[in-house]
């Protein structure tokens, strides 16, 4: 099968390895959409996420849906054929984390696309069923792959603690953030800031209901004109750079919250003190994901969140360099790029 390999910054690879075999337990999966998200990038450009680093050749693609080839045996979770979301994140379930409900904390966590676990940017892979997903009839493998930003953007909006009727600046207009804009809206927001430099991006923004706003306006005042004089009641920041994190906060009333998503490559987490302690912020930090895709899939098969016109790029396997510097350089209006194994 043939599997794209990183050996190094901007060093990616096509090379051919053996078809996984199955354990005892697992399935077999033809890979059939990997998403390409900007956690990715961090392995590709720089080699390392924080103090995680790639030093042997790693297959990344943690956002990916696959097809069954092959059932455990005596499984009644899976057919043959079918489509599955699949969870990167694969949790001991025993250790005090995930007993405690939170597997994305798990301290024995392997996540796909992370070293030293392989992801979804080859022909075949291997999986328990736990983690496995199946999706309606109607799903594309697209919208499959889908589901793990939307995953986070759940997860993320859990934090925030929303309430209807509350506003809400959203500080990066990349995907998870075009998905955030898709939840406020039905959760009920009377005001939905879309904070983002590329233009493109704030009229996507804007087409989804936001009141769009370059980061190079004045965003403490703006945010106040369009509340009443007070900052909104909550601001998540999924810009991963090191001024957005201070952008966001700036957005925020007295004791608003302020959730932050992003991974800027700096690996530092920079807020100008005064402000969020005279402002008495609630911040959280959103770890991935938890417990979300039946959440996810509902709301993508209602219709009530549209993940499927973010697909804006496709590639082969063998385009998967291309696709990653077109990523990179957020090039040719890009909102999601989707490599196809």
């Amino acid at each position: 099968m043939k599997s794209l390999k990183l050996y190094g910054p901007r060093d990616l690879r096509l090379v051919e390895e053996p078809v996984p075999q199955p354990q005892p337990g697992e399935a077999l999966l033809r890979v059939r959409a990997v998403t390409v998200c900007h956690s990715d990038i961090h392995y590709y450009r720089d080699g390392r996420i924080g103090n995680t680093v790639s030093t042997e050749p790693l297959v990344l693609g943690h956002e990916f849906c696959g097809e069954v080839v092959q059932a455990p045996a005596g499984d009644s979770h899976l057919r043959v054929g079918d489509l599955v979301a699949v969870e990167p994140a694969i949790s001991c379930g025993r250790c005090r984390f995930c007993q405690e409900g939170n597997p994305n904390l798990c301290e024995h966590l392997f996540f796909a696309g992370v070293p030293p676990m392989d992801g979804g940017l080859r022909e075949y892979v291997t999986y328990k069923p736990e983690f496995l997903f199946p999706l309606p009839a109607n799903f594309t493998a697209e919208d499959g792959a889908m589901l793990e930003p939307l995953g986070v953007a759940l997860h993320s909006w859990d934090l925030a603690h929303f309430r209807m009727g509350d506003t809400v600046a959203i500080v990066g207009c990349g995907p998870i953030g075009l998905l955030m804009i898709q939840l406020a809206r039905i959760a009920g927001a009377t005001e939905i800031l879309a904070v983002e430099p590329l233009a493109y991006r704030r009229d996507l923004a804007a087409e989804l209901g936001a009141r769009p706003v370059s980061p190079e306006e004045d965003l403490e005042r703006f945010a106040a004109a369009h509340t009443r004089g007070y900052g909104v009641d909550v601001a998540i920041e999924v810009a991963g750079a090191v001024p957005a994190q201070e952008e966001a906060a700036r957005t925020v009333r007295n004791g608003g919250r302020l959730v932050m998503v992003g991974i800027p490559p700096e690996d530092q987490l920079l807020i100008t003190h005064h402000v969020v302690r005279r402002k008495g912020l609630t911040i959280r930090i959103a770890r991935r994901m938890k417990l979300t895709y039946p959440r996810a899939i509902a709301l993508v098969e209602r219709q009530m969140v549209d993940v499927r016109s973010l697909v804006t790029h496709r590639f082969a396997l063998e385009q998967g360099a291309e696709a990653f510097e077109l990523v990179a350089g957020y090039g040719d209006g890009i909102i999601k790029a989707v490599v196809c194994p």
